[in-house]
């Protein structure tokens, strides 16, 4: 059975920018086939990844999230965390989990930065789309 349903997850923080992931993801998949979770943090995405791939409903699970340094946590650990969870959850459950999980190495909350990750997230939610669709493509022809 080939499913044409999607999940996409999005983190909250800097929310105005990770936004813009499942704009550009829209662009590809229609926002109708897409059902859309959010999450407090980028920490939370793989356990909901897991669940949501688990249901059997989604061809994918897309996970989008921006973990910038606050100077309070290490958050290169949080984003390798993250995206080995999201990897986990992928494997653990056979339904492709895509990470639109990025770390900047250099970010400072102005709004040149802002815009360039805005457009960046965009192009990004663009890719994961377009890897959705080719896993499907290729998965479908390998049962075939």
């Amino acid at each position: 059975m080939t499913h044409t349903r999607y999940a996409f997850i999005k983190a909250n923080w800097h929310a105005d920018i990770v936004d813009q992931a499942l704009a550009g993801f829209c662009e590809m998949i229609p926002a109708a086939q897409i059902d859309v979770f959010d999450v407090p943090g980028a920490f939370e995405m793989p356990l909901l990844a897991r669940d949501l791939a688990a249901t059997g409903k989604y061809a994918a699970v897309a996970a989008a999230a921006f973990v910038v340094d606050g100077g309070i946590y290490r958050h290169d650990f949080v984003a390798a965390a993250v995206v080995d969870g999201l990897m986990r959850a992928s494997l653990d459950t056979g339904v492709p989990v895509l990470s639109i999980s990025l770390t900047p190495h250099q970010y400072q909350e102005t709004e040149h930065h802002n815009a360039i990750y805005r457009a960046h997230f965009v192009e990004k939610g663009r890719e994961a789309a377009r890897a959705a669709l080719m896993i499907g493509k290729t998965r479908a022809a390998i049962a075939a």
